[in-house]
């Protein structure tokens, strides 16, 4: 995914709510911290941001990256989460979760939609049901049986196996029930997207309900259409535009500032049980050994990703860098490996996807480093339908795979039995029932990724990020979180909200 986001639009606003206001959970508001009152740095007198006119603003649907940045400006969740993947209560103001840890129940703020209308149960009901069916968050429900509206204002969800961190999983946009499937359905966040006779911009709203204070005092602000690499560069360099976000570092002369965002996207290698080679149980669990993970950010991401050992985010809270250390780079236990199993010179075919230039970089970079152990790798020319299905027909030995992963790290895909991230449909009960005991409890992630990484099918790589570059002295408080470059918070914590049983 080389191309340049547009982001600029979440840069401006989102970062306000962060400090500036100070929640009472009794009063079902805000109300002003003294410290906020402090002089705040002038703000432009025009901000300019950029979008992607011919792509879509649906929240469910759309997979247009230059303008999911601008969502988080018109739409809340129930929750957020910050860099670190720790959520904070947003238009949920006090949940409770059974002892079972199956069923939850979400009671809400009294937020209000853009149009001054309430928010219900039922918004949040039928939004969640259509991002179940919407294809962008599909991946978040594998465990929800079902979500309803109740009589007294709650939500309740249930599941089909304990999970202990579902607000995780509930940065979901809200929006009016009526609307689900509308283009660009009203939400509860500080702007509005609105068309005039000039183009697309944002509207403040002057009564958000959440009453927070934001740094960019812009009542309207102009979007530009740019979807190319070229067109968000010249933006930024040439129309006053705020800030560009590309998935890697990109050599800029000016004065502006840097920040790196984890981006969920999870790059990994799996192995094709029917292989000659990976069918070896002590080749497959060597191979992480093989590889060099800190070679691979600095020479072809710039720095710009995170190595990850162990297959989750390093930024998660459960990510153990002790057990990584276990099984990093070490090229001569791989090649020991190779050596006593007598497969030196063996031909592994393998595969990528060809419409991906990043990903066929580092496939030639793993190759080499396999062919140093005493390989041999080719990578097939293949791409779109002739890969899915050299996939779904396992022409392959390794593959350099890319998925999104949810932000509770969810392996179940990769290790169910019909997940549809296991191509070859083969059971590993072992792994599955560890992925399903590390939702229950988190303290058992360490167990699945230490078995997960003695079992080796699946390699992990590293996980993206985006390089976000912004007008120097504009975004002081920056804190940028996955999907939400401009994280804020309401001041409360899940602990805060959490009714005890």
């Amino acid at each position: 995914m080389k191309r340049i986001i547009a982001v600029f639009l979440v840069a401006c606003l989102l970062a306000g709510c962060t400090t500036q206001g100070v929640y009472t959970p009794t009063g079902g508001g805000f109300y002003e911290d003294p410290a906020a009152s402090a002089p705040q740095p002038s703000a432009p007198k025009e901000v300019r941001l950029a979008y992607n006119r011919d792509g879509s603003f649906q929240p469910y649907t759309s997979t247009d990256v230059n303008n999911r940045y601008l969502m988080p400006l018109i739409y809340q969740g129930l929750f957020a989460y910050d860099a670190d993947y720790q959520a904070t209560p947003i238009l949920c103001k006090t949940y409770q979760m059974s002892s079972d840890m199956r069923t939850y129940t979400f009671y809400l703020e009294k937020a209000t939609f853009s149009d001054g209308q309430a928010l219900t149960a039922y918004d949040v009901e039928a939004s969640l049901r259509a991002a179940r069916s919407g294809g962008f968050y599909e991946g978040r429900f594998m465990h929800i049986k079902s979500i309803d509206a109740t009589s007294d204002g709650s939500v309740v969800i249930k599941l089909d196996t304990p999970c202990e961190n579902l607000p995780l999983l509930l940065d979901i946009p809200i929006v009016k029930a009526a609307q689900v499937n509308d283009p660009i359905p009203l939400g509860t966040g500080p702007y509005i997207l609105e068309t005039s006779s000039d183009g697309k911009y944002l509207r403040r709203q002057p009564a958000w309900w959440c009453n927070a204070t934001i740094p960019v005092q812009a009542q309207t602000i102009p979007l530009y259409h740019g979807t190319s690499q070229r067109e968000q560069w010249d933006l930024y360099k040439f129309s006053g535009m705020s800030m560009v976000c590309t998935d890697a570092y990109v050599d800029f002369r000016g004065d502006y500032e840097l920040w790196e965002s984890e981006n969920g996207l999870f790059m990994y290698l799996s192995c094709n049980m029917k292989s000659k080679v990976f069918s070896n149980d002590s080749i497959r669990s060597a191979l992480t050994h093989a590889i060099d993970r800190d070679s691979l950010v600095k020479k072809q991401f710039r720095g710009f990703a995170l190595s990850a050992t162990l297959p989750a985010s390093p930024a998660f809270a459960y990510y153990s860098t002790t057990l990584a250390e276990q099984f990093g780079f070490d090229r001569e236990i791989f090649a020991k490996a190779v050596e006593e199993a007598q497969l030196e010179s063996n031909s592994i075919v393998l595969l990528v996807n060809r419409e991906d230039p990043m990903r066929v970089r580092i496939a030639l970079a793993i190759a080499e480093m396999l062919e140093e152990a005493g390989l041999v790798v080719t990578i097939p020319e293949v791409s779109g339908q002739d890969y899915i299905n050299a996939l779904k027909w396992e022409q392959y030995d390794l593959y350099v795979g890319q998925t999104k992963l949810s932000p509770n790290m969810d392996l179940t895909a990769f290790f169910a039995e019909n997940g549809n991230l296991n191509f070859g449909r083969i059971s590993n009960v072992a792994s599955y029932a560890l992925c399903l005991e590390a939702l229950a409890n988190a303290g058992n992630y360490q167990s699945l990724h230490k078995q997960v990484m003695e079992d080796g099918r699946l390699c992990p790589l590293l996980f993206c990020s985006y390089a976000i570059y912004g007008r120097k002295g504009l975004f002081p408080n920056l804190s940028p979180a996955r999907d939400n470059i401009f994280y804020y918070s309401l001041g409360k914590t899940l602990e805060d909200s959490l009714i005890a049983q």
